[in-house]
C-alpha cells in the first residue's frame, strides 16, 4: 500500500493534526499552504523529526486550477507517488444572502467547492496509478441535509456542493479501489467565535478536539474501510440532530 498523502490547508488547525497524524501512520506527507509558509514548514519538519517520514511544505492558492494542478504534480514528484488526498481547505463566511457580495459568493465557492475539484481531479492519475486511493473532503455538521441558513447561505451552498460532488466521485471511482468520504466536523476546539454561550448549546457541553476529528479522518483512510464510500460522518457531538 503506497502511503503518501496530501493534506491542504495543513499549516495549522485541524489541516496540520490530520498530517502529523498520518506521519504516525507511516505516511510521507505534504503539507499544503497559501499564506502561512513558516507554521507550514515547522509541521513538515515536525513529521519528518518525530515520525521519521519524508514530508514537504509547498505553497498554493487552489482557487485557481493552474496552482491546484501544479500542487499536485509537486506532491506526486517529491512524494514518489500520491494515494491520499485530504481536501481541508474552506474559508466561512456568516452573512446575510442580502448583504453577502458577489465577491463573497464567489470566494465562498472557491474556497470550499472550486478547490475540493481542481485539487481532485488533478489527483485522480495519479491515484488510479498508485492501485488505491483515499479522498476525504469537508464540509459541516448537518449539511447533508439541505437546511436553510439564515447568515451562512453561501458557505451551506459550497459544502453541500462538495457533499453531492463527493458522492459522485465515490461511485465513479470505486471500481479503481479508490473511495471518497466526507467529514463534517460541527463547532471544534479552534472555531472561530468560539465562547461559553456556544459551548453551553452544544449537547456534548464542549467542542470537538483537533485529534477527534483526525481520527475520523483517519478511519476512512484505514484499510478497514475499503468498503465504505460517499459517506458523510459527523463529528460533532449531537450537534443539530
Amino acid at each position: 500500500m503506497l502511503k503518501k498523502a496530501l493534506v491542504t490547508g495543513s499549516a495549522s488547525g485541524i489541516g496540520r493534526a490530520i498530517g502529523l497524524d498520518l506521519a504516525t501512520k507511516g505516511f510521507d506527507v505534504a503539507f499544503h499552504y497559501n499564506s502561512s509558509a513558516e507554521a507550514a514548514n515547522e509541521a513538515s519538519k515536525e513529521a519528518t523529526t518525530n515520525y521519521g517520514v519524508k514530508s514537504i511544505a509547498l505553497q498554493a492558492d487552489i482557487t485557481k486550477p493552474e496552482q491546484a494542478q501544479s500542487l499536485i504534480e509537486t506532491t506526486a514528484e517529491k512524494l514518489e507517488g500520491l494515494s491520499v488526498v485530504i481536501n481541508n481547505v474552506g474559508n466561512y463566511l456568516e452573512k446575510s444572502i442580502s448583504q453577502t457580495s458577489i465577491e463573497e459568493w464567489h470566494q465562498m465557492l472557491d474556497s470550499n467547492l472550486n478547490s475540493t475539484f481542481y485539487v481532485t481531479q488533478a489527483a485522480i492519475p495519479h491515484l488510479k496509478a498508485a492501485g488505491w486511493g483515499r479522498i476525504v473532503n469537508f464540509a459541516f455538521a448537518s449539511a447533508q441535509n439541505v437546511m436553510a441558513g439564515e447568515v451562512e447561505t453561501a458557505y451551506r451552498v459550497a459544502k453541500t456542493g462538495v457533499i453531492i460532488y463527493t458522492k459522485s466521485l465515490a461511485k465513479e471511482l470505486i471500481k479503481d479501489n479508490i473511495t471518497a468520504n466526507i467529514i463534517s466536523p460541527g463547532v471544534a476546539e479552534n472555531s472561530v467565535g468560539l465562547d461559553e454561550t456556544t459551548i453551553s448549546l452544544l449537547p456534548s457541553k464542549r467542542p470537538a478536539t483537533l485529534k477527534e476529528i483526525s481520527n475520523a479522518v483517519v478511519f476512512f483512510i484505514t484499510p478497514e474501510a475499503d468498503y465504505i464510500t460517499g459517506q458523510v460522518l459527523e463529528v460533532a457531538g449531537g450537534m443539530r440532530l
